[in-house]
């Protein structure tokens, strides 16, 4: 039916779109260096609202939540928006690909001494102490033990070390086998 053939249509497209994210990470993170930043100022706060309510979606066909508990009025930093959406983006693909059946996500921002503070934390497989350093280098992927359906952390976090890394911020991961894990990405704040 045409119903059948559009939906199939829409959903090649929608895989085609991710592989081209997919690539165009890969193109940024082997290229060393190219990798071009536009920085300006920008609300983190709208940001993430935009990021969540575009991810919503995928967490609730598996039945799960995302929380947003985002500071009051404006939080501003200095970057590129993209690619801090993009770092955002690909902690909260990880929090949902970790999960264990239902993800539970809280994505928060807060201001601390002078910082912006976001967080993405999951109730999912977590990450054992002994892996916590590797998990950003290039091709290093946490044993999953029998979690056939990931595809690894992979080339994401490496992408997200070096983004955090271009802004002057610190990325900290609070995690443990079985206990989910918890991003906080660090960026140095504008107050106005």
């Amino acid at each position: 039916s045409m119903i059948d053939h559009i939906s199939n249509v829409i959903n090649q497209e929608s895989k085609r779109l991710s592989f081209q994210v997919e690539k165009v990470l890969q193109m940024a993170v082997f290229n060393e260096g190219r990798l071009k930043f536009k920085f300006k100022e920008f609300d983190v706060n709208k940001m993430i609202s935009t990021v969540v309510s575009n991810f919503e979606l995928r967490v609730k066909s598996k039945n799960g939540t995302l929380k947003a508990n985002v500071t009051n009025g404006i939080l501003m930093m200095k970057g590129d928006e993209v690619h801090v959406t993009n770092v955002v983006f690909n902690l909260l693909d990880n929090a949902v690909k970790y999960s264990k059946d239902i993800p539970e996500i809280e994505v928060s921002t807060e201001s601390n001494n002078g910082n912006v503070v976001i967080s993405v934390k999951d109730n999912g497989i977590g990450i054992s102490n002994d892996h916590h350093t590797q998990i950003f280098d290039r091709f290093y992927r946490v044993p999953t033990g029998n979690v056939h359906n990931v595809k690894g952390f992979g080339l994401g976090l490496s992408y997200v070390k070096k983004i955090v890394d271009s802004h002057e911020g610190k990325i900290k991961v609070e995690s443990a086998l079985n206990k989910g894990t918890k991003f906080s990405i660090i960026f140095p704040q504008i107050i106005n």
